[in-house]
């Protein structure tokens, strides 16, 4: 999750929140903390694919769903790519369940390979799959992925990792708001992470340590910012939100090139970073 960024999956603001009127509508029933304003967020997201578009040669783009919600902005969570091709997911929240069937219709378009799907009772967030690794694979069990759906996807991991860890989710603030794995943790080379460690189990934060990872702290209001969520373009080339100056300061200290771009109205009041509104396909190895 941090190699250079050959292939990405993003959804336009235009395609997903629709129009001003349909906001409106739907902003508090997917649990948006205020309305966006549509053309801002567009502007916004202009400015956030302008930083993509320095290191990533091929961006695509989810199509307009009548199926899906204002939610579908947050391209990460319906799927997650392996090495082989895709793994089409269920969210843990019910409004964003009919996503999947738009990925899995769009990877058959577009000849991306779909090696498995969840099914029966399984849920599970892009947000809670984190790979430290080629080999290794760490999921998140909360309110968004649950127990069923990391056991069907050990099964079909099994083949491509090495090692498949399993880190328990606190309560935090609530079955309603979103808490994933990615909430407290973002890859930003194989030795250098940003977390929020009130947030981490012992065992997950003293593994990663062990590993020589070097751990960035966010602080409280920094994290309330997502100043966690950061999106490694390349190793030790990422994008965040901004206004999260001492993390940024952080990175910088740790030799990393940093880019930001203005996110009220497509991260902030979605509570979507840069990696929530990405879905990467390919890393160059």
């Amino acid at each position: 999750m941090y190699k250079s960024l050959q292939r990405v999956i993003v959804k336009h603001p235009n395609d997903a929140f629709i129009s001003q009127a349909h906001l409106s509508d739907e902003w508090q029933r997917f649990n948006f903390s205020e309305e966006p304003d549509l053309k801002e967020a567009a502007r916004e997201f202009a400015d956030f694919i302008s930083i993509l578009e320095k290191y990533v040669p091929d961006i695509s783009y989810l199509p307009a769903s009548k199926e899906v919600g204002i939610d579908s902005l947050y391209a990460h969570d319906p799927v997650k790519f392996t090495s082989e091709g895709a793994i089409l997911l269920k969210s843990g929240k019910k409004l964003r369940q009919p996503e999947a069937a738009v990925y899995k219709h769009f990877c058959m378009e577009n000849n991306i390979p779909i090696i498995g799907e969840l099914t029966g009772d399984a849920v599970a967030d892009g947000g809670d799959l984190v790979w430290l690794d080629d080999r290794t694979l760490v999921v998140g069990h909360g309110y968004r992925t649950n127990a069923e759906a990391i056991r069907q996807l050990k099964e079909m991991t099994a083949h491509l990792v090495d090692e498949f860890i399993v880190v328990q989710l606190p309560h935090d603030q609530g079955e309603a708001e979103c808490l994933h794995l990615m909430s407290f943790i973002s890859m930003i080379d194989h030795d250098l992470a940003v977390v929020h460690s009130r947030l981490m189990p012992v065992y997950f934060r003293k593994l990663l340590i062990e590993r020589g990872v070097q751990l960035i702290e966010v602080p409280e209001e920094e994290y309330m910012n997502l100043g966690c969520n950061v999106l490694a373009l390349a190793p030790r080339v990422c994008v965040m939100t901004a206004g999260n100056e001492y993390t940024k300061q952080k990175l910088l200290d740790a030799k990393a090139t940093v880019y930001e771009y203005k996110g009220t109205e497509i991260s902030y009041k979605g509570t979507g970073g840069p990696t929530c509104l990405t879905c990467p396909v390919v890393r160059k190895k």
